[in-house]
């Protein structure tokens, strides 16, 4: 053999003595009992969970920061509810004698299932998760609230009724298009959670009616977190969203929606009558429609009112008129959805460049638009944030007074005593989703809001208590939200 030959097959002989060796060093178990394991949380928190759906999957870590390794005598809970999988063993029966080497790590995820409940309620779900080493027991608690849901699916995508009552006794989750040939009812405290791509498809009336102390809701499905402090609800586009038609061979219907929320969606409310005649009535009190991927509310040849409500980011227009006769009364029409109002890409779509607030006076085919705007703010990310695009503007039906308003300063007859934005303004209390900070977007008013104390007050006396239900002391401010200064 020569020289060389030799040289290499020492070197190989050593390189592998040390492997060995340092393999032997690293396996070298401590019974050690002060020695413990670490963990990146102490609790594993789910968000809520629907009976018989299950749960996203969370993941923990498992470190052992000794220099020996440790033996995890066993991992152990009692919940049937919780399901775990440790570094890719998901047979609980096998989960013991697990050798953890110094300075190493597991994963272990977790997922959630929760059988029906009795009680319709959520119900707090907790089990302790137990780790056994040299004697002593590390724990890491599981906790989940079940939630029982009454679920609407269809093997053919689209469910239908004659007319629909949704009652307030436990949540909805739908799946599929809900089509409606009748009326809809919502009782109050009724919560809809809808699924990826489902909508409420409604051709007769229909009544959200909810209360101070019981809101009507509809929101996306997804109730766990993209992030920490990322919850789902904060990403627009989760469903599809309301439609309401009325074609002419059928009954007028009338659309009432008090104290309802409608969020995250792709559009909010959209609600069209096909001919210019025989227009439904449209009435919305202290709502909320926000954070949807195209547009809030559209209308078209309906007469409406819009009183004490929040129209909120929205990529396109938050409110849309189109023929019918518009009254908007103590209304906070804010558009500041996506970049640069968050740095978190949350949304399934960019904004567009248009008003939050539109009022579309140039078609001939649907009734003439007449428009009453008091009290209200309207502002967003535009310079131009409040439109009407009519052709003659001095003839136009308006009554535009005591408004805050982000746009061109409207020299017409039919608008006065309104306060337009100058950039300085610090309107609401916070235009920005800065999650690192866990502030998400207020449109409650700023101690040094100029919509404070703007408001005409005959109008402010029509609704004597904001959405919030504070009084609304006089001389009140624009918007839906009166300023509440803590003493």
């Amino acid at each position: 053999m020569s020289k060389m030959s030799r040289l290499h097959t020492l070197i190989s002989v050593l390189l592998t003595t040390l492997v060995l060796l340092s393999a032997c060093r690293e396996q070298q178990i401590s019974d050690d009992p002060t020695l413990r394991l670490s963990f990146s949380t102490d609790t594993l928190a789910f968000d809520t969970v629907f009976s018989t759906i299950g749960s996203s999957t969370k993941r923990m870590m498992i470190y052992n920061t000794n220099k020996n390794a440790l033996l995890i005598r066993s991992v152990s809970h009692q919940s049937p509810y919780f399901h775990i999988n440790l570094d890719g063993e998901n047979r609980e029966d096998l989960l013991h004698d697990i050798t953890l080497n110094g300075g190493d790590s597991l994963f272990l995820f977790v997922r959630v299932n929760v059988d029906p409940q009795d009680v319709n309620s959520p119900v707090l779900i907790e089990d302790p998760l137990l780790f056994t080493v040299n004697g002593h027991t590390d724990t890491v608690l599981m906790q989940a609230y079940g939630q029982n849901v009454e679920i609407i699916r269809s093997a053919k995508g689209r469910t239908e009724y004659g007319s629909h009552f949704f009652r307030n006794t436990k949540p909805y989750l739908i799946y599929d298009t809900i089509v409606i040939g009748g009326t809809t009812l919502l009782e109050a405290g009724a919560t809809l959670y809808m699924h990826s791509g489902a909508n409420i498809v409604c051709y007769g009336s229909f009544k959200a009616e909810g209360t101070p102390t019981d809101p009507i809701r509809i929101q996306g499905d997804r109730t766990d977190r993209l992030f920490e402090n990322v919850p789902y609800a904060h990403a627009s586009g989760q469903w599809g969203g309301i439609y309401l038609y009325h074609t002419a061979d059928m009954p007028v219907p009338a659309y009432r929606f008090c104290h309802t929320e409608i969020l995250s969606g792709t559009i909010g409310i959209y609600c069209v009558n096909e001919t210019p005649y025989d227009r439904p009535a449209f009435s919305m009190y202290n709502s909320r429609i926000h954070n949807h991927a195209a547009y809030g509310i559209v209308l078209q040849n309906v007469n409406d009112t819009i009183a004490n409500s929040e129209i909120s980011n929205c990529a396109g227009y938050c409110v849309y008129l189109q023929g019918g006769e518009h009254v908007l009364i103590h209304n906070t029409i804010a558009g500041y959805f996506g970049y640069p109002y968050t740095n978190l890409n949350i949304h399934n779509t960019s904004p567009e460049d248009v008003a939050a607030l539109f009022v579309n006076d140039m078609s001939k085919s649907t009734a003439p638009n007449s428009l009453t705007l008091l009290n209200c703010i309207v502002t967003g990310r535009r310079d131009n944030s409040f439109v009407v695009a009519t052709p003659l503007p001095a003839a136009f039906s308006g009554d535009v007074r005591h408004n805050y308003l982000k746009a061109d300063t409207l020299h017409q007859a039919w608008c006065s005593n309104n306060r337009y934005a100058q950039k300085e303004d610090t309107v609401f209390r916070n235009i920005y989703y800065l999650y690192q900070e866990y502030k998400y977007y207020d449109f409650h008013l700023s101690e040094h809001s100029p919509a404070i104390g703007i408001a005409d007050t005959l109008a402010a006396l029509l609704l004597p208590y904001d959405r919030d239900e504070n009084p609304r002391d006089l001389p009140a401010d624009a918007g839906c939200y009166q300023l509440i200064v803590d003493n």
